[in-house]
């Protein structure tokens, strides 16, 4: 069964992040389906979406990725999100289920530590198969424009809050759009979320960020990351009183 990658972005992320993201995710060998806001890109074949960067267009922008891939299954990857090659060594073993990386580190791009807690399942992190997930982001888009919710929003609208942004992980009954079910593997290292201040949800790297605390809450410093260097990676400096 064959595997590819699914990146979309508005293309308001730029150096340094952009391209070391898109370096690690080329080292996976799979093909790529990129779909860019407003501009044309060089990575994998590139669809360009017209539209202003809100949650309809986010959906579509997917959508638009999902039609375009021939892959089996899929890998949901996005522009501030670092994958290790093994990332991709997991292959869903079931067709009708969403499946999330829970080896996942978040951190606001330049400080000194990371966070991560239970239930981290970012959409950056799904893997699942192609066509399901291609169904499921139809009856979204075409639930968005049923109700009218396609109109312009520069940022993230409360009902796309209330849904849910990562399938499968919140069912009708808590005001979810399906009752779709998940399941998580853990990679051999770990992804790291990169968190900046042009991410379009809120960055919640702080646990007083949360209306909800989370469980397994824990914070380690950047060089604890496994597989990870960071600091040499983007130009960092190693803080003072480290030295």
């Amino acid at each position: 069964m064959s595997k590819g990658v699914i990146f979309y972005t508005d293309m308001r992320l730029g150096k340094p992040i952009f391209p070391v993201v898109q370096g690690h995710i080329k080292k996976s060998g799979l093909p790529i389906v990129s779909v860019s806001l407003k501009k044309p890109l060089d990575f994998g074949k590139n669809i360009v979406v017209q539209g202003e960067r809100s949650y309809p267009t986010y959906i579509k922008q997917i959508k638009t990725a999902l039609e375009n891939s021939t892959a089996d299954y899929v890998f949901f990857c996005e522009h501030d999100c670092l994958y290790p090659e093994s990332h991709f060594e997991f292959t869903p073993p079931e067709d009708n289920i969403f499946y999330y990386n829970s080896n996942v580190w978040r951190w606001y791009f330049g400080g000194d530590t990371a966070i991560t807690h239970k239930r981290m399942l970012p959409l950056s992190c799904l893997s699942v198969n192609r066509e399901f997930a291609l169904e499921h982001y139809k009856l979204r888009e075409e639930h968005i424009e049923k109700v009218g919710l396609n109109k312009f929003r520069s940022r993230e609208p409360r009902w796309a809050r209330l849904w849910g942004y990562e399938p499968g992980t919140k069912k009708k009954r808590r005001g979810g759009f399906s009752d779709d079910n998940f399941g998580v593997w853990y990679s051999e290292y770990p992804v790291v979320d990169i968190r900046h201040d042009r991410t379009f949800s809120k960055p919640k790297i702080t646990l007083d960020s949360f209306k909800h605390k989370p469980e397994y809450w824990r914070e380690i410093p950047i060089e604890n990351i496994p597989g990870w260097d960071l600091r040499g990676l983007f130009g960092l400096k190693v803080p003072e009183e480290n030295l």
